[in-house]
């Protein structure tokens, strides 16, 4: 049982490693193991303990008396207080390190299972200005900063619009510069929070459920072109002037929606977004594909990255031109389209009907023939009688949410038994364990850790499979 310490305090642990979920590992004097967040392997730092258990210690560094000298300068301002980017002081090359040690653990020391090498993670070209997708939340009540006299803030400046703090979901830190997304997705926050506020508009008390602006995406394309969502509570005259504004100071906004949302939380998905002014949808483009991006539409966040993992899957899924191959959890049928030249024929299966109406539309227009597409909960879908009527598959990709497969996916796959299975994952500890179960029957060739995501703990990993 896990019992709070706030007396312990750890003085001169030596940073020694990396750890999992992002976590910097040291020893206390009786060698028992202690972690903590936001340090650098090589650091010297005192830590205060929070939690103690049998073998192991968490706590936070509440003094950095000798920096590593491996240790870099965070680039953010809001570092150590957003949730986000905390690998900023280890330099990339130890991150991507760190990455493919945390697929090694989880496929080898976790999962148990029989891998090949594990090469190093292949790194993101851009490791800021990475992102093509960012949500903001809106706050009367926002983070308030060590410093800060809350009694002495006006209502407005409590108002925040940024990310949730971690482990507080009503409370949002306001965020100046961040460095996730390219411009113009700073100048776009800044400028709704400061008309929202001049103009008197409120923003949401999640506590109370009260308040007009709740949430807003912006999403950006290589070309420049950019798509806004603005989630509001009513679509008040007062709303309607801070979109006809935003439009009018911001022409690279091709796509502006507004979603009225009176829920008790903040998802859209079941939500029917407006679209305002503009067209309907904004396109990437990879390898000469043109993908359509609408308000709910699933894309890799990463753009370039993404194409890398692509051409890691299609190579991966070592296609003649003669197979059909089965995309599942296709979503917007991103890779199906992908690796179509490659193949006979590719079934593409997703659980969200409008993911597969943009994924048939998509393939449409980007003149593939050779793509069929269907709409289900993949265990009550991909069942024998399906694959009957389309054809058993020879190459099976699959790219699961963080949750991975369920296990009736996984029994109809070893039923299949097609020839190679294409795992990408972002989550490999649930990768393993589905490996573990395909196992039965497949054997690991081939791995390939790859990051979208710089800075953070997250990887995607790819795995190649091969009926034995």
């Amino acid at each position: 049982m896990t019992r709070k310490k706030t007396d312990l305090l750890l003085e001169d642990i030596r940073i020694e490693s990396v750890a999992a979920e992002g976590k910097a590992l040291g020893h206390a004097p009786d060698g028992t193991v202690v972690f903590a967040e936001f340090a650098v392997p090589g650091d010297l730092v005192d830590i205060q303990v929070r939690k103690k258990k049998k073998n192991y210690m968490e706590g936070r560094i509440v003094r950095l008396k000798e920096p590593s000298k491996d240790r870099l300068e965070p680039f953010c301002r809001h570092f150590g207080v957003c949730g986000g980017c905390r690998w900023q002081p280890l330099p990339y090359p130890a991150q991507l390190e760190a990455k493919r040690r945390q697929v090694y653990d989880q496929l080898v020391r976790i999962g148990h299972l029989e891998v090949p090498e594990v090469p190093m993670t292949l790194g993101s070209e851009r490791t800021v200005h990475y992102r093509n997708k960012l949500e903001f939340s809106f706050s009367e009540r926002r983070w308030i900063l060590p410093g800060e006299d809350p009694e002495a803030l006006s209502p407005a400046e409590k108002c925040g619009l940024g990310y949730h703090v971690g482990k507080f979901f009503d409370k949002v830190l306001d965020i100046g510069e961040c460095w996730l997304q390219p411009s113009p997705s700073n100048e776009i926050r800044c400028f709704i929070k400061d008309y929202a506020l001049s103009h008197g508009i409120p923003f949401y008390n999640i506590r109370e459920n009260r308040g007009t602006l709740r949430t807003m995406f912006v999403r950006t394309c290589e070309s420049g072109e950019v798509m806004v969502i603005l989630c509001v509570s009513q679509a008040t005259p007062a709303v309607l002037g801070l979109l006809d504004a935003l439009a009018e100071r911001f022409p690279q906004i091709v796509s502006l929606y507004y979603v009225l949302n009176t829920k008790g939380n903040d998802s859209i998905t079941d939500l029917e977004p407006v679209l305002y002014k503009g067209v309907d949808a904004i396109y990437e483009e990879m390898e000469g594909l043109r993908f359509k991006i609408r308000p709910k539409s699933f894309f890799q966040t990463n753009t370039l990255q993404a194409l890398n993992l692509y051409r890691v899957a299609r190579d991966f899924a070592a296609l003649t031109g003669t197979e059909t191959v089965y995309d599942l959890y296709t979503g917007t049928g991103t890779i199906a389209q992908f690796v179509a030249s490659k193949a006979a024929k590719v079934i593409g299966i997703e659980y969200v009907p409008e993911a597969i109406e943009d994924a048939r539309r998509g393939a449409a227009a980007n003149g593939i023939t050779n793509c069929e597409f269907y709409a289900g909960d993949m265990k009550d879908l991909l069942t024998a009688d399906f694959l009957a009527e389309h054809g058993r598959p020879d190459v099976v990709i699959l790219d699961p949410p963080r949750a991975g497969i369920h296990p009736d996916v996984a029994r109809v796959l070893l039923q299949a038994s097609p020839a190679r299975i294409v795992y990408v994952s972002c989550n490999p500890a649930s990768q393993a364990r589905d490996l573990a179960i395909l196992s039965q029957r497949y054997r690991i060739t081939r791995v390939q850790p790859v990051d979208m995501f710089p800075h953070t703990l997250h990887v995607e990993n790819v795995c190649a499979l091969e009926l034995i």
